[in-house]
């Protein structure tokens, strides 16, 4: 399975909105500072999850994202699903059906063992994402961190909010 770029951009932008207070929002132009990402881009991803009501914006001199339910409550599926959409990985197109061996549709009463397989495992990457939530991310994050740089972040958020 591959996927953008943009999801893993996603999940980070939104764990920083998830580290901040509650109710304070911060500038898409700030978020891609801190990432040293490219804005026109995030702003395409932002757009994405606020439409999926991930996040929300706010204008105003103190505009800007942030989420619209608890880090408790935002889980990566629903990210994952924000950005890349929601169809299945694996599309099995039945090639048994095809060549000089082909068979009828009502010879395969179930669908191949390759199907099977690559279902069950998108189910289970599925539900991997679903359990994993922000506050956990964020919660382990704080822990695997360097103190020294999570002071740096800290100082450097505290110095983008104090800006407005």
């Amino acid at each position: 399975m591959k996927m953008s770029q943009g999801v893993e951009w996603a999940i980070h932008c939104c764990a920083l909105l998830a580290s901040l207070p509650a109710e304070v929002t911060m500038r898409l132009e700030k978020i891609a500072e801190f990432y040293d990402l490219p804005l026109p881009y995030l702003r395409k991803q932002f757009q994405a999850l606020s439409r999926a009501g991930i996040v929300t914006t706010t204008t105003g001199p103190q505009g800007g994202y942030r989420l619209a339910k608890t880090a408790a409550e935002t889980n990566l599926l629903q990210i994952y699903i924000a950005i890349e959409g929601d169809d299945p990985c694996f599309k099995c197109n039945e090639i048994r059906q095809q060549g000089p061996t082909a068979a009828f549709q009502k010879d395969y009463a179930r669908p191949c063992g390759i199907a099977r397989i690559m279902w069950n495992a998108e189910r289970a990457w599925r539900r991997e994402l679903e359990k994993a939530t922000l506050a956990e991310l964020v919660s382990d994050a704080a822990k695997e961190i360097d103190p020294a740089k999570q002071a740096a972040s800290a100082k450097w958020i505290a110095a983008c909010l104090a800006e407005r």
